[in-house]
């Protein structure tokens, strides 16, 4: 070779050596989230970290107990969902969910374990109550992400997870009550995104310049009071005869009239800069048979990326899946948002979804979880709630015990519930 070609080879791969070296540089700082002076969030770097749904306050203690003393952070996660999934006396998650529209509780979870950078997923699962452990199962065991329907029940059985029936007496009388005077109300029929879909007459013209028609809505919002006064005395009546507890009747009540959708998040961070997530459910009442919501959907009901930090939702699934709620938090994340400012950009696709419809968004409900790899975290919502009943998130960082937070809203007040109106 002759020397001027050695040294314009040498020239050309220096540069290209350089060139990438600047490369990784930047594809390691574009996966590297922001300093906190850069982000404006406060930092937690270097302790451990549990943040979850409010349903999940009196197990945090117990999950930070286990991280503190070396347990795995998935582990620490489950271990705080698995409460209320045990619980038979809470009806949003696990034992005693309430019931698809055929009587049958199907539960659905996700995870993902940072460190290894494995997810598993479990949806529609009848048999089987602890189905977060259910979805490690899946990501440890199989080759597989997601298993759904009798064929995760029998992996989960094959795998040593006990078959029972779901269905408790509490959760049994509900639905009863439900079936035998308000199946007509049920998800069937056209919903918030159909083109067609309005809201009650009343709402969408809320005043009006002319005097008779301003006398007939008033007087059409009167019947309506009216009427629903009388249709909860009557499923009052109905509830006492079916055996609920009076003090649980009014309750039974409001689950009968407006379906819940109930859901645990929680994200776990360690010293080390571990971190896991997981979400469980029991999904939607009444919904139909097979339906899942956000709950098993990777990047919808949780997402974790062990470089820059992890999320999960609760509230409307089928809202939270059209944005990919937990991955998008993420990745605005990545792009050097703090937990806070990507948990309100997301919430902003959710209203963008109905271009900003107030009159859709307001039976929307919406909240996210959001921690970081260096300890800084967040809790957003759709709606701020009421003065009395704040929309709120569960935190542990060591501090004493776990402790609630009020979310940041997008939007002050709260969502009213769906369906707004019966079907008739």
């Amino acid at each position: 070779m002759k020397r001027r070609d050695f040294l314009s080879g040498l020239v050309l791969t220096t540069a290209s050596l350089a060139a990438a070296d600047a490369n990784e540089s930047a594809i390691s700082r574009a996966n590297s989230p922001r300093s906190d002076s850069q982000s404006g969030a406060s930092s937690n770097k270097g302790r451990n970290m549990i943040i979850c749904a409010a349903n999940g306050i009196k197990y945090i203690d117990n999950g930070y107990q286990q991280l503190a003393n070396g347990a795995d952070t998935l582990e620490a996660a489950i271990t705080v969902v698995q409460g209320p999934e045990n619980d038979p006396e809470d009806t949003s998650v696990g034992l005693g969910g309430l019931p698809n529209e055929e009587g049958v509780v199907e539960l659905d979870a996700c995870c993902m374990h940072g460190p290894t950078r494995r997810a598993g997923s479990v949806g529609a699962v009848r048999d089987i109550k602890n189905v977060a452990a259910l979805s490690r199962a899946v990501m440890e065991h199989t080759g597989h992400v997601m298993l759904v329907g009798e064929g995760a029940t029998r992996f989960g059985v094959a795998m040593g997870f006990p078959k029972q029936d779901l269905l408790t007496e509490k959760s049994r009388k509900i639905w009863q009550l439900w079936k035998e005077s308000h199946s007509e109300r049920d998800w069937w029929g056209p919903g918030l995104s159909d083109p067609n879909w309005k809201p009650p007459y009343s709402e969408a013209e809320p005043t009006s310049t002319n005097p008779t028609k301003a006398t007939l809505l008033r007087h059409e919002e009167q019947d309506r009071a009216n009427a629903e006064q009388e249709g909860i005395k009557r499923l009052y009546a109905r509830a006492a005869e079916l055996g609920i507890a009076p003090e649980d009747r009014m309750d039974a009540i409001r689950k009968v009239l407006y379906p819940p959708t109930g859901t645990i998040n929680c994200s776990v961070l360690n010293v080390k800069g571990e971190m896991s997530s997981v979400t469980t459910t029991s999904g939607l009442a009444w919904k139909l048979p097979g339906r899942c919501g956000d709950s098993p959907i990777i990047g919808a009901g949780c997402y974790c990326d062990q470089d820059i930090g992890a999320a999960g939702a609760t509230g409307s699934g089928e809202e939270n899946i059209k944005v990919a709620g937990a991955h998008t938090i993420v990745e605005n994340m990545r792009r050097g948002m703090s937990p806070e400012e990507a948990g309100m950009d997301t919430l902003k696709r959710v209203a963008r979804t109905y271009n900003n419809d107030m009159g859709r968004l307001v039976y929307v409900s919406m909240h996210y979880y959001i921690l970081r790899r260096d300890g800084a975290y967040a809790g957003v919502t759709l709606w701020s709630g009421s003065a009395d009943h704040p929309a709120r998130f569960a935190v542990h960082d060591g501090n004493g015990a776990g402790r609630l937070e009020n979310a940041k809203a997008l939007f002050q007040g709260s969502s009213k519930e769906y369906p707004p109106e019966p079907r008739r």
